[in-house]
């Protein structure tokens, strides 16, 4: 039997050298124009200063980045934790970056100075989920963590003003219900309440009702339950419908009028770390472990088209208008833009014996009858294509 005397093999199976090398054959692509940080990216937000090409990401050497994805410009750093960061938000006022981290805090900077300001300690397990919001006159963060517990905190003093419990495991992921929280009464002061929903490792979906005075669970504390297990990511569409993305394999559309009953399953296979929700093409994308992106009708729930491109775990995703910027613990940022035309192109660069370059560049003619794996109906959308790039 054949043997090696380089040190990474010893210890290591037959499947995990081929992984290995599978990994670094597949790093050299490249798909989606990555852009490669230093360190594995384990959460991702719009800037809302420049919601449509910034980006900022949480990394594990500690550190708060912002990326412009347009023109891979990365060297804003906010620094100062020393383990892994996990979340990532910003104030209300757009004022303050706040970060989630391994160390159980929360750290928070000067969005223009990038000069550390408040810690907030509290948690008693790592902090792994954020949000921010605006109650009255007062800037709130709500923080979920492995600790299983929800805290309230007030952004300006630090101050904790509620710790909410219900969920038996740790808490993964928070969003704010839109229909009970309009920005921009909020920037003037009058909102006095907001609804969060929580998910957790313990499959469970809740909501919370939360005012700086008080905070209650809703729903007499029954928890919605549609995975089978852990409930990684929330989001919400622009009909109210919350979409969840679970290590079930599952994507699910959760139906505001149906008192949040799943009405829409999408397979996605292995574990969905995240999903996001596409309105002007009306697409869902999900990513996960399976390291693909893959873009569905929200509608039908069809599989539309599957992007290749990250060779770890995709970790998170953002919409920038109609592009889908994924982030992964391989290190990088790519996009992928979900306009019809190209969307169209990347499904046929896909097809055995095709290859287009980017939408916009010259498209060579395909003989009719060669073996490119075309239906009729895709020959007749390569050639509007091709006359559209004339």
């Amino acid at each position: 039997m054949a043997s090696s005397t380089d040190p990474d093999h010893f210890f290591q199976t037959s499947y995990s050298l081929a992984e290995t090398e599978r990994k670094n054959l597949k790093s050299k692509n490249e798909n989606g124009s990555p852009i490669r940080l230093p360190s594995k990216i384990l959460a991702v937000i719009a800037d809302p200063r420049h919601p449509h090409d910034a980006i900022f990401v949480a990394e594990s050497a500690g550190n708060v980045r912002r990326v412009s994805v347009d023109t891979g410009d990365n060297g804003i750093v906010y620094r100062g934790p020393t383990a892994p960061v996990t979340s990532v938000a910003i104030s209300p006022d757009g004022k303050t970056l706040i970060a989630g981290c391994w160390d159980k805090s929360i750290w928070s900077w000067s969005l223009s100075s990038r000069q550390p300001q408040l810690r907030y300690r509290g948690h008693t397990d790592f902090v792994k989920c954020l949000v921010t919001l605006s109650l009255g006159n007062t800037h709130v963060i709500v923080s979920g963590a492995a600790d299983a517990a929800i805290i309230i905190w007030n952004l300006g003093t630090g101050e904790k003003l509620h710790v909410l419990k219900g969920h038996t495991r740790g808490i993964l992921d928070l969003v704010i219900d839109p229909t009970t929280y309009d920005l921009h009464c909020a920037a003037a002061g009058q909102i006095q309440e907001a609804t969060v929903f929580s998910a957790g490792s313990d499959r469970e979906i809740r909501r919370w009702r939360i005012s700086l005075e008080t905070a209650e669970q809703l729903n007499l504390g029954q928890p919605i339950l549609v995975h089978e297990t852990s409930v990684y990511a929330l989001r919400f569409d622009e009909d109210g419908d919350l979409w969840t993305a679970s290590a079930d394999g599952t994507t699910k559309c959760l139906s505001r009028y149906q008192n949040f009953r799943s009405d829409n399953t999408i397979q996605h296979g292995d574990y969905v770390r995240a999903v996001a929700v596409e309105e002007t093409g009306g697409y869902v994308v999900t990513a996960g472990r399976s390291e693909d992106i893959k873009v569905w009708d929200r509608g039908s729930g069809d599989l539309i088209h599957t992007f290749e491109g990250h060779y770890e775990e995709v970790s998170g995703l953002v919409m920038l208008l109609q592009r889908c910027v994924s982030v992964s613990i391989d290190g990088t940022i790519r996009v992928w833009d979900l306009r019809s035309e190209d969307l169209t192109i990347a499904k046929l660069q896909n097809k055995e014996g095709f290859q287009v370059l980017e939408a916009g560049d010259d498209i060579q003619p395909v003989e009719k009858g060669s073996p490119n794996g075309l239906t009729e109906e895709e020959e007749k959308e390569l050639d509007e294509l091709m006359q559209d790039a004339n």
